[in-house]
């Protein structure tokens, strides 16, 4: 799995657990919701620190605690 995809399931993944749309965390966050749709279907693969820093803020969690997944224990080698 490579960074992009892993981003992406931890967002699915964090909206299923706060039982919330994708459209409400954009409200939260701050972030416009075609960013975010962007994101989850795959189409920006390269999610920002500062978009996931925002994505943290409007769930009131730490930054440590988004990468605090499985999705990020095996990634792919990102330099070929």
């Amino acid at each position: 799995m490579n960074i992009g995809e892993a981003v992406r399931l931890r967002i699915i993944q964090l909206c299923e657990h706060n039982n919330i749309t994708l459209n409400k965390l954009s409200m939260i966050c701050g972030i416009t919701q075609s960013t975010l749709n962007n994101i989850v279907s795959g189409r920006n693969k390269t999610a920002t620190i500062s978009t996931i820093k925002k994505i943290c803020d409007g769930l009131e969690m730490k930054i440590q605690d988004f990468f605090n997944s499985e999705y990020f224990d095996d990634l792919e080698q990102e330099i070929k």
